[in-house]
């Protein structure tokens, strides 16, 4: 099953409370909203695709629990990009120092990108879709990012500036600079 879209504008445009309040009243769906106001209605994943996020969200909580830097999100939390888009990434990561400045109401969605964002690639997904996505996530302040592909055994690493590099059955990720220290194993997330 794929996501389905509904194009809403014009003759529907939801305020930032209105988009927030669907989701509030829709907590079984998983809704996203693109820049152009579409809204996104994205079917849960299969068990093969939930255990390999739940083993990726696992790892980054882990490492972010005992660096202290950061807080990380699982895939139920939104951001509201910059573009005005509201997307909620598999995992992510934003830095304390920056949600500190933002102080942003705990209730609501981030307003703002992650510092870091991944998705795994289920396999009802279409690679283009989550390739733009991530470019969206970069565009919008994403310091780094990871397209996790277990069906064509990659990872496509996305960084503000650069070419997106691809590496082929990799082992392991470095969180390089923005999460310094965090390598992540793909053990049981790319197999």
């Amino acid at each position: 099953m794929t996501a389905l879209i509904l194009n809403l504008s014009p003759t529907i445009e939801l305020t930032d409370d209105q988009f927030f309040q669907l989701c509030q009243n829709n907590r079984d769906l998983r809704l996203e909203r693109t820049a152009e106001g579409e809204l996104i209605i994205m079917p849960p994943t299969g068990w093969e695709s939930g255990n390999r996020n739940s083993k990726l969200t696992q790892r980054l909580g882990n490492w972010t629990d005992v660096d202290g830097t950061g807080l990380a999100f699982d895939s139920s939390t939104g951001f509201k990009l910059p573009n005005g888009a509201n997307r909620s990434p598999d995992a992510s990561w934003v830095s304390r120092k920056r949600l500190a400045a933002l102080n942003p109401d705990p209730a609501k969605f981030l307003p703002m990108a992650p510092d870091f964002a991944v998705e795994l690639r289920s396999a009802s997904d279409s690679l283009k879709t989550v390739q733009q996505k991530m470019q969206e996530y970069i565009d919008n302040g994403v310091r780094l990012g990871w397209l996790i592909d277990p069906q064509n055994q990659r990872v496509e690493i996305y960084r503000p500036g650069k070419d997106v590099e691809v590496l082929q059955s990799p082992t392991s990720l470095s969180g390089e600079d923005v999460l310094p220290g965090f390598v992540l194993d793909l053990a049981q997330i790319l197999n």
